[in-house]
């Protein structure tokens, strides 16, 4: 078995903002609920600043990791600068990730990314292709 960090661990273990949320001003989905590993962002915006984070996943100890951390850079950052949440910054807030899971960090900053889209243009409900 793969090694993790302790960051990873504490981010899988205690995932934070996991959860639904009611009545969301932008949803994000990456995946397909219905077919395999997925992540489903919620959002809550005032004015232009993302409030309030939720996710739930379906996937490997690193998927939710990379979710949790997602949603902790994300809160308090306006609009635009959830939009440019990447991967690597996920991956950097873990303090590393194998090669081989950096996808999982791509879908959390897809997910953002998603849910922003979401808010700004009203489509709730979009699904996006890994």
């Amino acid at each position: 078995m793969t090694e993790y960090s302790q960051t990873i661990t504490d981010h899988f273990e205690n995932p934070r903002n996991c959860g639904t949320m009611e009545d969301p001003d932008g949803i994000g989905l990456v995946g397909d609920p219905s077919r395999g590993d997925y992540l489903t962002v919620f959002i809550r915006v005032e004015g232009t600043v993302v409030t309030d984070v939720k996710f739930l996943t379906r996937g490997c100890l690193v998927c939710v990791a990379c979710a949790s951390v997602m949603t902790e850079l994300a809160v308090g950052k306006d609009l635009d600068h959830a939009m440019m949440i990447e991967g690597e910054d996920i991956i950097n807030a873990l303090g590393g990730l194998p090669e081989n899971k950096a996808h999982c960090a791509n879908r959390g900053a897809k997910g953002i990314q998603e849910a922003v889209i979401d808010h700004v243009y009203g489509h709730k409900g979009r699904r996006s292709k890994q």
